[in-house]
């Protein structure tokens, strides 16, 4: 059935008059809420900590419920009492359970050498080690001090890109660090 767009607007406004009316003619719905309220959907047992959804700057609070004798995550849901999202989550934190439990996740660090075709396995303590091995490599060859015979301590060949779910606080962090290797190419979402 085809509705024009008058007659949508038209049928609109009165459920709109006729939810206007019954709420000021003593229609209580105050049991009816406060039912809905005590309704968990995915009740599950075990215990519950308050966190912050990891995806952008939001905020949005979450609550992250693990059995209490594997310490497995069993569920995350949005926090009720959080004033930012009140207890609802857009579809990627809403789907943030899979972030823990997925069988595609990567659990290891995997490594393929330059010109090799397979992927190794490497500890984490390795890979730090390599990144911070090469940062230092790269910094060291191509730090400038000095151009036109100006002071200018910086570093083109290392740039630095972040992201929305970085607060300000680890923003402000990232930005000393990156300047302190002399870095001028910097990009960040929440545009420091």
């Amino acid at each position: 059935m085809a509705i024009s767009r008058r007659e949508f607007l038209k049928r609109t406004g009165v459920a709109a008059a006729g939810l206007t009316v019954a709420s000021i003619g003593g229609l209580d719905v105050k049991p009816v809420q406060a039912r809905v309220n005590s309704i968990k959907l995915n009740a599950k047992k075990g215990k519950q900590y308050p966190s912050v959804c990891p995806y952008c700057a939001i905020g949005c609070g979450m609550i992250i419920t693990s059995d209490e004798q594997t310490g497995k995550v069993i569920n995350i849901e949005g926090n009720p009492d959080s004033p930012v999202n009140l207890g609802s989550l857009c579809p990627k934190g809403a789907a943030a359970f899979q972030l823990v439990e997925n069988p595609h996740r990567q659990t290891k660090v995997m490594y393929r050498a330059p010109g090799a075709k397979e992927w190794q396995a490497k500890p984490l303590d390795w890979a730090m080690e390599q990144v911070a091995k090469r940062v230092k490599e790269t910094r060291d060859k191509y730090f400038v001090e000095t151009y036109e015979g100006k002071k200018v301590n910086m570093n083109p060949a290392i740039a630095s890109l972040g992201g929305a779910t970085m607060e300000n606080e680890w923003n402000y962090i990232w930005l000393k660090l990156m300047r302190n290797l002399g870095v001028v190419n910097l990009e960040n979402q929440a545009r420091i």
